[in-house]
């Protein structure tokens, strides 16, 4: 029936915690999807079945980035430190020192 996306007792877990695994399970899925329509691309010769992968693809980005979007709002340590990485110019790592500062203060 389900996937195995539990390492404790599912019954002891919140519906919270559940649902979390749920789509963290769900962002995995999107992330190999991703991958496998990426390496299907880079080897189709075909122009027009290359689009339709792309497209579909594209699909993929947006599934991803939903699921992330619903993760980032309900841990807010996460979204402080994805706050500091994602879509800014900069050193990635020293972004990601500076979130973990924002982090931190969450504390």
């Amino acid at each position: 029936m389900g996937t195995n996306q539990y390492h404790e007792p599912a019954a002891e877990l919140s519906p919270q915690t559940r649902t979390f695994a749920r789509i963290i399970t769900s962002l995995q899925e999107e992330c190999e999807a991703i991958n496998w329509y990426q390496q299907r691309i880079s080897v189709e010769p075909d122009p027009e079945a290359k689009a339709i992968m792309q497209h579909s693809q594209e699909e993929e980005f947006l599934h991803f980035s939903m699921d992330l979007e619903f993760l980032l709002r309900r841990t807010p340590k996460w979204k402080a430190a994805a706050q500091n990485i994602l879509f800014k110019d900069g050193n990635i790592i020293d972004n990601a020192e500076e979130g973990e500062e924002q982090e931190e203060k969450l504390d």
